[in-house]
């Protein structure tokens, strides 16, 4: 059990850091909002062919909202400025970048969609013109968000926490299997009302509710007849628990945004990432629990509580942080 929080948190405090890669020659940043609007950045290296005149050329019911920014560092010089292209956006339509065709330059062009889709493309020569697809396969937004939801969920310490100290908890095959039923009904009840507007998520009072879950669920795990409130009432108490866990991994969802035309399949895939997440690692502690209890090794007594104490002294660390910054 010492083992199993251990690798929880291990597992919760991993972070791999993402390298950039190296800019083209030219670039051409976009990144689209929800409401239409478009921030604009246009990048190009001080050092050009002679004769070279490139610049941008945005769809033509683009139109501009502010005033363009320059700015120049020793390598290059950057243009920002903000567009609105209303409701249509700029999906299924043109971006282009002019002048290449007389240079032996290229540019890359990164757009990134209101809907959550990341696009790059390279252009050069007589191939300047990039066409944003009007909406991704299905697929696509099957995998992407499934992923999201297991990277979400494997990656939030206080929800693998609260799984931990419900497996902890609960003995016996058939009513574990019961309660993370009743868990993950409700957190996936919860994920869909939030994200369909019909739940209000206050992102500061979900977290600290979310840090206050665990925390209970610690208290009971570090009492004599650990899980006997759990036994009594386990399908309420996993559901209402689960209801609220599933505004939390809302906020996250609502934050990445989701395509319009495919927010069913990008809500299920979602739930899905975080079910098969959670299972990862239930899967996990369950079998390093099976490969402690076959060494048959029996410490102190008191090494018994330390998962309760372990996991209640994160959650009332995090429910005091919470609590001031809710209070700010």
């Amino acid at each position: 059990m010492q083992l199993a929080v251990a690798v929880s948190l291990a597992i919760a405090a991993l972070a791999v850091p993402v390298a950039a890669h190296p800019l083209a020659p030219s670039l051409l940043d976009v990144r689209e909002h929800a409401d239409g609007r478009l921030d604009v950045t246009w990048k190009t290296p001080l050092l050009q062919p002679s004769g070279a005149d490139l610049r941008p050329e945005l769809p033509a019911h683009c139109r501009e909202a502010s005033e363009p920014v320059a700015e120049r560092d020793a390598t290059s010089i950057s243009v920002r400025w903000t567009v609105d292209c209303g409701k249509r956006g700029i999906a299924g339509q043109r971006l282009r970048v002019l002048g290449l065709e007389t240079t032996r330059t290229d540019a890359l062009i990164r757009v990134q969609l209101a809907d959550g889709r990341s696009l790059r493309a390279v252009r050069s020569g007589g191939d300047a013109a990039f066409d944003v697809p009007a909406r991704r396969e299905s697929a696509g937004v099957a995998l992407d968000y499934g992923r999201l939801g297991a990277a979400h969920i494997l990656s939030g310490p206080d929800h693998l926490l609260f799984v931990l100290a419900l497996l902890l908890m609960v003995r016996g095959r058939r009513a574990l299997l019961l309660t993370v039923t009743a868990f993950t009904l409700g957190h996936s009840v919860s994920l869909s009302l939030a994200v369909l507007g019909f739940v209000a998520i206050r992102t500061g009072a979900v977290e600290f509710a979310v840090a206050l879950s665990i925390l209970v669920l610690a208290n009971e795990l570090s009492r004599p007849g650990a899980g006997d409130l759990l036994r009594r009432r386990w399908a309420r108490l996993a559901f209402v628990f689960g209801l609220l866990h599933g505004v939390g991994f809302a906020g996250a969802l609502v934050a990445i945004g989701f395509p319009p035309q495919e927010v069913p399949l990008a809500l299920f895939a979602f739930n899905v990432g975080i079910e098969l997440g959670q299972l990862a690692f239930i899967a996990l502690v369950l079998l390093v629990r099976a490969a402690l209890r076959g060494h048959g090794a029996r410490g102190p007594l008191w090494l018994r509580g330390l998962p309760a104490y372990g996991i209640g002294s994160l959650a009332a660390f995090w429910c005091i942080e919470r609590a001031a910054a809710l209070l700010r």
